[in-house]
This record gives structure tokens, C-alpha cells and sequence, in this order.
């Protein structure tokens, strides 16, 4: 289990600006992406490696 002690959680820019369905991401942490639902922040949280995580930001972007 990874420690997420101290991540600061921002809604991802892409995210609905209504409220309704968001994506949250800390990425202010040593080793490791969080990524979760806004509407359950004490429900289940993906991990990547930072490398993972900019290998699928990058790849999104491109489409």
C-alpha cells in the first residue's frame, strides 16, 4: 500500500466544471501519481509511477 500522507489533491483540468464528475491528482509526491474520484475521497485511488503517468498524459493529449 503507498503512503499518500501529505498529497494535495487538484481536479484535473479536463474534469466537468459543474461539480458532477471529477478526476482528482496528486502528483506533489516523491515516487508515486494518485488519481481518484472527487465524488468518493475516501474510495479506491489508481497509483502510477510518475514516468507511467506522463507516458498516459502524453498519449491522451495526443489522442
Amino acid at each position: 500500500m503507498v503512503d499518500l500522507t501529505g498529497a494535495q489533491w487538484r481536479k484535473s483540468t479536463r474534469s466537468a466544471g459543474n461539480g458532477g464528475e471529477c478526476v482528482e491528482v496528486a502528483d506533489n509526491l516523491a515516487d508515486v501519481v494518485a488519481v481518484r474520484d472527487s465524488k468518493d475521497p475516501a474510495g479506491p485511488v489508481l497509483t502510477f509511477t510518475p514516468t507511467a503517468w506522463a507516458t498516459f498524459v502524453h498519449s491522451t493529449r495526443r489522442g
